[in-house]
C-alpha cells in the first residue's frame, strides 16, 4: 500500500488482524487506526485487505462493541468525505477521519461536511490538521513553519462544521526530538519544551468553550451567517445549541448573524478571544432580525469567536 513489498492480502489481512486484536483484547485504551495514511487505490484489492483487517481485528476482540475503529486516508480523498468514501456503509466503520496534509487554508469544514450528512450518521473528525511546527505542505523554503493560529483554525473550523472532537498535533513532539536523536523535517525544540507551544496551550480554551455549553444539542449550521463566500483564511464558521450559538471569524471580519434561530426573547453578546482565553461582556439584544457584529480587532492572527447564549439561561462565561 506504499513503496513495497505488498504483504497482505485478504485472507492473510484477516488472519493478521484476529491475531492483533487477541493479543490486545483486554486493553481498554485502544483506538483501532487502519489505513496508515493511505488512500485505497482503484482496481486494487485495497479496501478488501483493510475490510478483511477489520473483521478480523473484531474477532480478534470478541466482537464490534469491542473494537472503536477508522480510517486514516491521506489528504486527496477529503473532497470525497474522507474514510466515508470506501468504508461509511461498513459496521466496523465507528466513525469518519480526514486530514488536510499540513498546508495553510484548505477548506476541510466542507469536507467534514460530506461525511456529517451521509447516513447512516457517525462521527466525523480532522485527525490529522496542520501540526504546530510544521513546515508548512512539507516546504519550509517557501511557506514557512506553521504556527499556532495555524493550529487554532482548524481547530475552531472543524468543530463548528461538526467535527466531534479534534486532534492537536505537533512537528517536535511526535517524532519526540531530542539531543540524541536525528532531525526529521526540520523540528525546532526538543520535544520537553514543545509542550508548552502556545497553540497546545490554546487548545484548552477551544475545549473549555465546547463544554461550557450543552454538546449534545449543538450541530453547525452556516444558516446563522449571511457571509458564507469568503475564503478559508477569512471563514465565518458557525455552530449552534438550542439556546446559544458560536460565531468564529478567522481573520476578524465583521459578519452579519440570522437572529431567532435559538431560544429567547433576548440574546447575551460576548466575545471570546482565542488566543488567551479573555472575554469580552457586549450587552444584550433581542433574538430577532439581522444584526451586524464586529470583532474587537481585525487582521492576521486576529481570530474571534461571537458567542451567543439565550439570557434566560444564565449560562456562565466561556
Amino acid at each position: 500500500m506504499g513503496n513495497g513489498p505488498e504483504i497482505f492480502n485478504p485472507k492473510n489481512a484477516r488472519a493478521y488482524g484476529q491475531w492483533l486484536g487477541n493479543r490486545y483484547k483486554n486493553r481498554q485504551n485502544i483506538i483501532w487506526i487502519l489505513g496508515g495514511d493511505r488512500t485505497p487505490r482503484d482496481g486494487s484489492e485495497d479496501v478488501a485487505i483493510w475490510r478483511a483487517m477489520a473483521e478480523g481485528i473484531e474477532a480478534g476482540v470478541g466482537g464490534k462493541d469491542k473494537a472503536l475503529m477508522t480510517f486514516h486516508p491521506q489528504p486527496n480523498s477529503v473532497q470525497d468525505g474522507g474514510s466515508s468514501k470506501w468504508f461509511h456503509q461498513d459496521t466496523w466503520l465507528d466513525f469518519n477521519m480526514h486530514q488536510n496534509g499540513h498546508c495553510r487554508d484548505t477548506p476541510v469544514y466542507d469536507k467534514i461536511t460530506v461525511s456529517y450528512n451521509r447516513t447512516p450518521t457517525k462521527p466525523t473528525m480532522d485527525a490529522e490538521p496542520i501540526y504546530e511546527d510544521h513546515p508548512v505542505c512539507f516546504n519550509v523554503n517557501d511557506l514557512g513553519t506553521s504556527n499556532a493560529y495555524d493550529v487554532r483554525i482548524y481547530a475552531y473550523q472543524d468543530l463548528f462544521a461538526g467535527a466531534h472532537g479534534h486532534t492537536y498535533g505537533c512537528h517536535d513532539i511526535w517524532q519526540m526530538y531530542g539531543p540524541n536523536r536525528t532531525a526529521v523535517n526540520g523540528p525546532h525544540v526538543y520535544w520537553q519544551e514543545a509542550l508548552e507551544l502556545p497553540g497546545a496551550n490554546q487548545m484548552k480554551i477551544v475545549r473549555r468553550l465546547l463544554e461550557s455549553r450543552p454538546l449534545l444539542d449543538r450541530v453547525p449550521d452556516q444558516s446563522l451567517i449571511v457571509e458564507n463566500n469568503y475564503a478559508p483564511a477569512e471563514r465565518i464558521q458557525a455552530t449552534r445549541g438550542n439556546d446559544y450559538a458560536f460565531v468564529y471569524s478567522t481573520a476578524g471580519k465583521s459578519f452579519t448573524v440570522n437572529l431567532g434561530k435559538i431560544s429567547g426573547q433576548t440574546v447575551k453578546v460576548t466575545w471570546l478571544n482565542p488566543r488567551t482565553g479573555d472575554v469580552k461582556d457586549s450587552g444584550s439584544l433581542a433574538n430577532k432580525g439581522q444584526q451586524k457584529f464586529t470583532p474587537p480587532s481585525a487582521g492576521y492572527g486576529q481570530d474571534w469567536v461571537l458567542v451567543l447564549d439565550d439570557t434566560a439561561k444564565n449560562y456562565p462565561a466561556p
